[in-house]
């Protein structure tokens, strides 16, 4: 049905629960594993396909361009003009024209010849699209968020294990030097006892509107039931495609709380030694979502009412966009994309090096490095499928708690939430048939 306007809570949670029976998209539509050796030689080229191709895709693709040992072999994107503008991008680094085309994604999945893709569709594709590569018998590097649902970020991590597939979520901060930097204060007890942490976000959102419905596009200009994938059927709108699914719903992940929470609150679980676990208590406030750990430290979300620019009273300085802010008992630190990084008292300011404050935190090159290296040596990478699932299911948390205006208590042995079924059937959706 058509939503003529903001939906109300009760007749989202009734969708909701409607949809939640649906089977999951990965069991629709299963790929043969590749026959291709799990371990690569050293002296092999890996060669990698990419599925989905717009900014940030360029972005990344970009970065791993750069590196001698892979070869990008094929794009698919279901967009006519973002397929062309990749292959002119892979071809003109190669000097040849030998990069491959697809518009669905399992002709590239298909191939055996292909060890790993890059991931970076919209959100609504990330967790599908990476299960069916690792049961084709891919790696796999997942832009964020990398399941829009905390059933996907499960069903995802699952996959990765019962498929022995390397996984690397696209948060790459965890690989920047000014971030890393900042947890290792926290881990060498330079703060003393941790106790706060900040994590910032956009101001979250819940918009399920419709656009006007446009005339849909031939199949290979825009193949539109390959666009929305799993996500809930509506009319073709050119804004969709050219990124004004944002913020919808349907197509977005956790009320936009995982565009920057991915990051942020990533970040503080590493700080906090909580890769194997998440906040237990989730609060939302007039412009946070207070989180409590079973140890005590306080995790709190910020909205920040100007994230590209002016201070937030949250912080200290103006460091960029994601900054994350870390207070223990004997001292604070913290750091942003600007890779400045500001540190009390002002004795700690000898524990960061120079080059580390010039680092920005945007650049892919360290993380994709670690993918392709841990393909190799089949080591987990720094933000594997189990660090992405306790650091998304925690943000989703938030967002979750953001959406029911109350308090929600998780366990998180289970990853359910506590005596609260609503709050339970906002774990999943239904995945839409889109292999007709």
């Amino acid at each position: 049905m058509r939503s003529s306007g903001n939906t109300t809570r009760r007749q989202f949670l009734s969708a909701t629960a409607a949809a939640a029976a649906t089977a999951s998209l990965a069991a629709n539509f299963p790929l043969p594993t590749s026959a291709r050796a799990a371990r690569i030689a050293a002296n092999d080229k890996i060669n990698l396909g990419v599925i989905g191709i717009g900014p940030r895709c360029t972005y990344d693709l970009t970065a791993m361009l750069k590196f001698d040992d892979i070869r990008c072999v094929a794009i698919a994107d279901v967009q006519a003009r973002r397929r062309d503008a990749g292959k002119k991008l892979v071809d003109s680094h190669y000097g040849n024209a030998d990069c491959v085309l697809y518009r669905d994604l399992r002709e590239l999945l298909a191939r055996k010849d292909i060890d790993a893709v890059l991931i970076a569709t919209g959100d609504r594709w990330h967790a599908a699209a990476s299960i069916l590569a690792a049961k084709a018998g891919k790696d796999v590097y997942s832009e964020k968020p990398c399941g829009i649902t905390i059933a996907d970020c499960q069903r995802l991590a699952d996959t990765m294990h019962a498929e022995k597939r390397v996984f690397q979520a696209g948060t790459q901060r965890r690989s920047v030097p000014n971030f890393r930097k900042a947890v290792e204060l926290v881990h060498t007890g330079k703060l003393g006892k941790l106790h706060t942490m900040h994590a910032s976000i956009y101001t979250p959102t819940l918009d399920n509107t419709w656009l006007p419905a446009e005339p849909t596009p031939a199949r290979d200009v825009c193949d539109w039931n390959l666009w929305l994938g799993p996500a809930a059927w509506r009319p073709f709108n050119q804004k969709y495609v050219d990124g004004g699914w944002r913020g919808q719903w349907d197509f977005d992940s956790g009320a936009r709380v995982l565009d920057w929470g991915a990051h942020t609150i990533d970040l503080c679980q590493w700080a906090n030694q909580a890769d194997d676990t998440l906040p237990i208590e989730y609060e939302p406030k007039e412009a946070t979502i207070e989180c409590r750990y079973a140890n005590g430290v306080k995790l709190i979300v910020d909205f920040l009412k100007d994230p590209f620019g002016n201070r937030d009273p949250h912080y200290i300085t103006k460091l960029g966009t994601c900054p994350v802010r870390f207070i223990g008992d004997a001292g604070s630190v913290e750091t942003g994309d600007e890779g400045g990084i500001v540190v009390k008292p002002e004795s700690l300011e000898k524990e960061i090096p120079d080059k580390v404050k010039r680092v920005r935190g945007l650049d892919v090159s360290a993380h994709s490095r670690d993918f392709f290296d841990c393909i190799r040596s089949r080591k987990p990478t720094a933000a594997n499928a189990d660090v992405m699932r306790r650091s998304h299911i925690a943000s989703h948390a938030a967002a979750i708690a953001w959406i029911l205006k109350r308090k929600v208590t998780i366990d998180s042995k289970t990853e359910t939430f506590v005596d609260d079924p609503e709050a339970n059937l906002l774990r999943t959706r239904a995945a839409r048939d889109w292999t007709a």
